[in-house]
């Protein structure tokens, strides 16, 4: 379903816009195979379209986005590979297609103003900046003692400090990506939401929850300090529908075509013999970095 949502945008700002040149930024894009499929999908997309109003395809110039540390050098090296795949299909040959890096944060000016002419960015916006600094007080003491993030114990200045940041965020991307669109263009984002204004579900706030236990767990056996954990934070956050509007309508850059939530599926949440397994190497994959970095490497001797 989501996938049909973008290529039906990109296929209505082509057939619009026409450019002999179609300019795309996935921003977010990570350096799994998802990386290059979007890739494949857009331009079988723009081609079907092409074909329909019988004009030539454009050329394509993909931007790949992602922080410095992404493995850019994978996705890279896996390129000739793309190209030979793509070929296979094909009967005319490959297309003009140029694909770059462009590493950096999105929140702020990556690209030239008007050579953009569609966004796209799944499950990346979720993510912060940066941890909210209205999480600790004057003297330099957290406020979300004994919590990584948002939970039924932390008081309400911390959610506060969150929502304050996704909007500093979020307009600011706002404002960069419409520098850099073309008049017409358009976004597709998808992010991890909630459905209402608790911030305490079964949803996203459930792993952040368990990894506090486990940490709490941690501090217990002496393994590591329990001042650490109450100096963790993660800069993650999770809007609701009318938050999203709310700050798309204030910045004033957009216009809202289409905005709709899906529920994950079903299966995903299935418990299973492996289900506590599958869930500390899904924590670990997204706090990897940030948790060595603060606790230390040695931390993961007691994970998954």
């Amino acid at each position: 379903m989501v996938k049909h949502i973008t290529m039906d945008a990109l296929q209505q700002v082509y057939l619009a816009l026409a450019p002999k040149s179609l300019g795309i930024a996935d921003l977010g894009c990570s350096s799994g195979s998802n990386s290059l499929s979007i890739i494949k999908d857009i331009v079988e997309s723009v081609e079907a379209a092409s074909c329909k109003i019988m004009i030539p395809p454009p050329e394509f110039r993909v931007y790949l986005n992602d922080l410095p540390t992404n493995d850019f050098n994978s996705i890279f090296k896996s390129l000739p590979d793309f190209y030979r795949d793509l070929n296979k299909e094909r009967s005319g040959g490959l297309p003009l297609l140029f694909i770059a890096g462009y590493p950096g944060s999105f929140y702020g000016r990556l690209f030239p103003n008007d050579c953009l002419h569609f966004v796209h960015s799944s499950y990346s916006l979720h993510w912060l900046s940066k941890v909210p600094p209205s999480l600790y007080d004057k003297q330099g003491k957290p406020i979300n003692r004994g919590s990584v993030h948002i939970s039924a114990s932390s008081p309400p200045l911390v959610s506060q400090a969150y929502y304050a940041q996704f909007q500093e965020d979020f307009s600011l991307f706002l404002r960069s990506r419409s520098e850099e669109l073309t008049a017409g263009g358009r976004m597709v984002l998808i992010m991890l939401g909630r459905i209402g204004p608790d911030h305490v579900d079964r949803g996203n706030s459930f792993y952040w929850e368990l990894l506090s236990r486990s940490l709490a767990i941690l501090a217990t056996q002496g393994e590591i300090k329990r001042e650490d954990i109450d100096s963790y934070d993660v800069h993650f956050y999770a809007p609701t529908k009318d938050e999203m509007e709310a700050e798309i309508r204030r910045e004033g850059s957009f216009e809202v075509e289409r905005l709709e939530m899906f529920e994950a599926e079903k299966e995903l949440y299935k418990v299973s013999e492996n289900y506590g397994t599958e869930v500390a190497m899904t924590v670990r994959a997204i706090q990897e970095s940030m948790l060595s970095h603060h606790f230390g490497e040695g931390i993961y001797r007691h994970f998954v």
